[in-house]
C-alpha cells in the first residue's frame, strides 16, 4: 500500500482544529509526548513497515526543509 499524502478528510480544516485543539492547554512536554503517543498509535493503525517507512523520509525531508 502506497503512502497517501492527499486529504481523505472530508473536512481537512476540521481535522487540522481537531489536533490544535487536543494540544491547547498542555505544557511543550505534554504536547510533544501527546504528539509521540498519537503517532505510535496511528503507526500501529496503519500496520504497514513500508508506509511508516515512506511517511518517516518524506517528514524528515520536509522538516529539513521548513
Amino acid at each position: 500500500m502506497p503512502l497517501t499524502t492527499a486529504s481523505r478528510f472530508k473536512d481537512p480544516d476540521q481535522a487540522f482544529v481537531m489536533l490544535v485543539e487536543a494540544r491547547r492547554g498542555l505544557s511543550e512536554r505534554e504536547a510533544s509526548d501527546l504528539d509521540a503517543k498519537l503517532v505510535l498509535i496511528l503507526a500501529n493503525h496503519i500496520g504497514d513497515m513500508d508506509v511508516l517507512r515512506e511517511a518517516i523520509a518524506l517528514a524528515k525531508q520536509t522538516a529539513a526543509a521548513a
